[in-house]
């Protein structure tokens, strides 16, 4: 599998925050053209306001991309993906930034406490699949998730 790509690390996706903690790769597949832009992302409970807005801009750029996964503890837990609602500001304002950016939640069951902080967002539809919620990670109260990227009718 790793024989069908390259994968290069995006320090920066022409845009500098260093506050905002996050990880990009772009992975290069051989056989394909474009490129999946694999993002991981940590928001603390407590995060500015200017550090959320440093993350959407963030989205905004990585959301060019032909073909997006994001996923991590994103620490929005007053947010209904179900029904599109949000009970905080900084959690409304996420929301719309992953509406203006064309993208998919696409977790369903929640993974810590009854809720869902932990997200796998997608600019492309089919693109994410068998997403499973596991056990928890160690001594951890976050559960593992899994989940394929398919990509040109194959999976990868």
């Amino acid at each position: 599998m790793y024989n069908d790509c390259v994968i290069f690390l995006c320090a920066v996706l022409g845009v500098q925050e260093e506050r905002v903690e996050s990880l990009w790769a772009r992975i290069k597949w051989q056989a394909h053209r474009s490129n999946t832009v694999l993002g991981v992302y940590y928001r603390p409970p407590d995060q500015e306001e200017e550090v959320d807005e440093a993350f959407c801009r963030w989205l905004k750029v990585a959301s060019q991309s032909q073909v997006l996964v994001l996923l991590g503890d994103f620490n929005h837990p007053g947010i209904c993906w179900k029904d599109h609602t949000a009970r905080h500001t900084q959690s409304r304002r996420f929301m719309q930034s992953t509406d203006d950016n064309f993208l998919t939640q696409v977790v369903e069951k929640p993974v810590r406490r009854g809720v869902l902080p932990d997200l796998v967002l997608t600019n492309r539809d089919g693109l994410v699949e068998d997403v499973k919620v596991g056990v928890s990670i160690a001594c951890s109260d976050h559960k593992m998730v899994e989940f394929r990227i398919r990509y040109g009718g194959r999976r990868q």
